[in-house]
């Protein structure tokens, strides 16, 4: 999500002028992810969608509801760290952990043109490289 924050300058005579008192700041940050993980941890839990849940963040806000679906609804779900060093508590609310390296990411990508069965060619887009 990016968000457009309008910022006022602070001078000394107290006075609104539009410029140069006034600064965009373009502000990048992910939103809500965590919830939306957690929310789908929960509800496919409570359906009966998996045996076993794989969750891949070293996200803390994921840790009560990593915690109550493998101890209140029973279900394993491993963590997948991208770091050595997963969050403790994560770690230990987590039935099972397994690292992820890069090299892991990598072997896991689709082929550099996917070729749909239409014959179409779908491309990664250059950024993704």
């Amino acid at each position: 999500m990016v968000t457009a924050v309008l910022a006022k300058k602070h001078n000394n005579d107290k006075t609104f002028r539009p410029w140069p008192d006034v600064a965009y700041v373009w502000k990048t940050e992910e939103k809500g992810s965590d919830v939306n993980i957690a929310t789908y941890l929960l509800l496919d839990a409570f359906q009966h969608s998996y045996e076993v849940a794989a969750v891949l963040s070293n996200d803390g806000d994921l840790i009560e509801p990593i915690r109550l679906t493998a101890l209140i609804l029973g279900k394993p779900v491993g963590l997948l760290s991208p770091v050595p060093n997963p969050t403790p508590a994560l770690r230990a609310a987590a039935t099972f952990l397994r690292h992820v390296t890069v090299a892991d990411i990598d072997a896991s990508q689709f082929p550099n043109p996917v070729v749909l069965a239409s014959g179409v060619k779908v491309y990664k887009p250059p950024s993704w490289a």
